[in-house]
Order: C-alpha cells, then sequence, then structure tokens
C-alpha cells in the first residue's frame, strides 16, 4: 500500500465520521421542526446520506485496490525473505557444474532458437497501418520484439542475482513480469508463449544448481587440500621421526660399544658391576628406540591409524558444543593448536585424544551417532555438535573397546579470564562514577 493509498483512505474515513455526525444532528433537529423547515432539513439529510454512500462505495474500492495491488506484489527484500525462506527442492540432479553448465547452454539455446524462429511471442490477428498489411506487419514485429526484449530484461537482471533465499521471489517475479507484459500486448493481441516462459523458469533453476554445484567443488577442492597438507606435515614428522630416531641409535650404539671396551679392560669387581649396570640402562634405551621404530613404521604402513579428539571452545561457541574430528599426525596436538589460531578468540580445550589403528571408522561412527546434532546441517566438513560429554563417552564406550581417558570439565582459562578482567573494569568505572557524582 502507497503512502497516498494510505492518506486517501484515512481522509475518506474521516468525512464519513463528520458526516455521520451531521446526519444525526440534523435527526435531532427533525423533532423539533415541522413544516417548511422540516422538507428543508429532510433534504439536508438525503444528500448527507447520498455522500456517505458515496465516500463508502469509494473506500470499498480503494481497499479492493490495495488487495490486488498487495496480491501481485513480488517480495525482494533480502532482510523478509531470509526470515522466510524454505528448503529448496532441486530441479536438475546432475553430477557437477559441468553438465549444468552444459545444460545451461542447452536451455539458451533453445530459447533463441523460438526467438529466431518467431514463437517466442505470437500476434495471430493481422493489422494495417494507413491501409498497409506491410507497415501493419511491420508494426506488430516491432511490438513483439519490444515484449520479449522487455521480458528478457527483467529475466536476466532478476536471474543474475539468484541465491537460496531469493530463488522464489525471482520465480514470481519472472511469472509476474510475464503475466503483466501479456497483458500490455492484450490489445494487439500479443502474447508470450508458454514455453518460452518455462525456459526461463529452467535458467533460473540451472543458474542456481550451478551455483550450488560449484560451491559444492570448491568445498571439495578445499578438502582435498587441507587433507592433502596434513598428509604432507605428517610425512615430514615421519621422515624427522626417523632421522631423530636414526641419530639418538647411533648415539646410543655408540655408548653400548665404549662400554663394552671398558668392561673388557676392568679388573676390579666393583668397576664390571658399574660398567654392567651401565651396559644394561643403554640396552633398555636401544630397546625403547626399538619400539619407537616400530611404531613410526607402523603409522607410515597404516593410512588408517590416528587420533579423534573431541574439543570445545566455551568462549567461541557456548557450553555443550563439541568438535569431533581426526588427525593422523603423530603430535596430534598441533592439529587442535591449529584449529585455535587467529579465527577463533579463545583456545580449543580438549576432552579427549583416541588413538585408534582405523580413525576415520570411528570418527565415521561419531559423527553419524549425533547427525542430528550439528550446528551446521549444510556442511559435513563443519564437525561441531550440540552434545554433552557423558554422551560422546557413551558413544566411544559403544564404537571402542579400549579404556580412553576423558577431561569433563572445560578450562576455557582465556575466556574466563577475560569475563573476570571485564567485570574487574565495569566495577571500576562504576566506583569511578559514583566518586564523580558525590
Amino acid at each position: 500500500m502507497s503512502l497516498l493509498d494510505v492518506f486517501r483512505v484515512s481522509n475518506i474515513k474521516a468525512e464519513m465520521e463528520s458526516s455521520k455526525a451531521e446526519c444525526e444532528s440534523l435527526r435531532k433537529a427533525l423533532a423539533e421542526l415541522g413544516g417548511m423547515e422540516y422538507f428543508a432539513v429532510r433534504q439536508a439529510v438525503e444528500q448527507l446520506a447520498q455522500t456517505q454512500r458515496s465516500l463508502q462505495a469509494q473506500v470499498e474500492r480503494l481497499n479492493s485496490e490495495i488487495a490486488a495491488k498487495q496480491s501481485e506484489l513480488v517480495q525482494m527484500d533480502d532482510e523478509i525473505t531470509l526470515q522466510s525462506f524454505g528448503f529448496y527442492k532441486p530441479q536438475y540432479e546432475l553430477r557437477d557444474s559441468e553438465e549444468y553448465r552444459a545444460k545451461l547452454d542447452e536451455i539458451r539455446a533453445a530459447q533463441s532458437a523460438i526467438v529466431k524462429a518467431g514463437t517466442a511471442a505470437s500476434c495471430p490477428k493481422s493489422w494495417t497501418v494507413n491501409g498497409s498489411t506491410k507497415e501493419g506487419a511491420r508494426m506488430v514485429k516491432e511490438y513483439v520484439q519490444l515484449i520479449v526484449r522487455s521480458f528478457n530484461n527483467e529475466c536476466d537482471a532478476s536471474i543474475v542475482g539468484v541465491k537460496f533465499h531469493n530463488i522464489e521471489s525471482i520465480r514470481n517475479r519472472i511469472q509476474k513480469a510475464f503475466e503483466t507484459l501479456n497483458k500490455l500486448g492484450r490489445t494487439m493481441e500479443i502474447r508470450l508463449s508458454e514455453r518460452y516462459l518455462r525456459l526461463k523458469i529452467s535458467e533460473l533453476d540451472l543458474c542456481y544448481g550451478y551455483q550450488v554445484k560449484k560451491q559444492e567443488e570448491r568445498e571439495e577442492q578445499k578438502r582435498i587440500r587441507e587433507q592433502m597438507r596434513e598428509e604432507a606435515k605428517l610425512a615430514r614428522e615421519i621422515e624427522e621421526a626417523k632421522a631423530r630416531i636414526y641419530k639418538e641409535r647411533r648415539h646410543f650404539l655408540k655408548a653400548l660399544e665404549d662400554v663394552s671396551k671398558q668392561l673388557g679392560a676392568a679388573s676390579s669387581d666393583e668397576d664390571k658391576a658399574a660398567l654392567e649396570a651401565k651396559r644394561t640402562e643403554i640396552a633398555a634405551q636401544l630397546s625403547e628406540i626399538d619400539r619407537a621404530e616400530q611404531d613410526v613404521l607402523h603409522r607410515e604402513q597404516n593410512t588408517r591409524a590416528g587420533y579423534v579428539y573431541v574439543i570445545s571452545n566455551v568462549g567461541s561457541f557456548g557450553e555443550n558444543v563439541y568438535k569431533i574430528g581426526v588427525t593422523r599426525r603423530l603430535d596430534p596436538t598441533e592439529r587442535v593448536d591449529e584449529l585455535g589460531d587467529a579465527s577463533v578468540p579463545f583456545d580449543f580445550d580438549v576432552h579427549a585424544m583416541v588413538f585408534s589403528e582405523d580413525c576415520p571408522a570411528l570418527e565415521l561412527a561419531l559423527h553419524r551417532a549425533f547427525a542430528d546434532r550439528r550446528l551446521n546441517l549444510v556442511d559435513s566438513r563443519k564437525e561441531f555438535f550440540r552434545v554433552t560429554m557423558g554422551e560422546i563417552e557413551d558413544a566411544v564406550k559403544r564404537n571402542f573397546n579400549k579404556t580412553v581417558e576423558f577431561t569433563k570439565v572445560s578450562e576455557a582459562a582465556e575466556f574466563r579470564e577475560s569475563l573476570a578482567l571485564r567485570e574487574k573494569r565495569i566495577a571500576a568505572v562504576d566506583t569511578n562514577s559514583s566518586l564523580a557524582v558525590s
């Protein structure tokens, strides 16, 4: 409803109220009058009643016009449509963006074909201009081109901005443009074809589907790059661990050789006993190095071994929100430290680190257990869930047969310290304000 319509209705209603008051006043006066005065007042009452009926008719007509305009309105305001959009059902289920692109080219080629064939809009009636059928045909052709071009411009301007929250509004806008232009062409019987409308709607659905698929592909490429970075870091860690083990083994083998030589040259039982103890200690350290080497080789060969971690960030996401992820890094805390970089205001707290020979399977089992608790139901890469620590413990026990140690309370040190500092500053400001007033 425009402001002008509002003012018009408001003014008419005010006039009606004034007319009613005058009628009532005149009716009261009738009871006290007679003769010619009675007929004069009676005539004035009839005129006022007629004016009131006319004003009432105007109000009803304006209300009808307002209702018609509101029913034709296509809402394109992003903030309003964001509050009310529903789940969009894809009209095409194509494999990748290239298939969407090919289908989009096909639809646009079909549009061009029917425009060239002259079937995008029709004008069944022959017209003459100044007695000339040739001039009439040219006029009709120009009007048809004008209507088709106007429809194309409206569709193109709308489709280029299609997003999840406005696709239905754009669909309605295209439909409304189709109906409006057909009304404008009604006098000359020019009408856009239903097939041309369907092709434009198909173009809208394909453009949106293409955008969605491109975004999915970008997310998949991002996931692959992240996985490659993780694999590269793991490979570097393994090579560094191998080099460290090799260096340590050489060191202890040299020490063992030296002790053995000293033992061969020792003469007293006391010296021999001390050297034997030293050799036993070095042998134990070599055995520990052998076990570490086996672990590193096992992690290198078993590409599914790694850690499933459970972490939280109360300051960033609130209570009972946990990230359940996986890392194959030799030191899983490095991965947690990376997640707590400058993109979040506080560090993550670690609640569990579960080493598994098949960590992807364990992670998948936990994600499935809490599938309905995901914060982001669209992007599965966002591994945050609104659950309790007790529920996570139960799920781990159901899917993992080894003992796991959980830290149930979130330390959230930086967050809690920040709260304390903020309260201290507020208290200081209040104190200073009180002193200033006094």
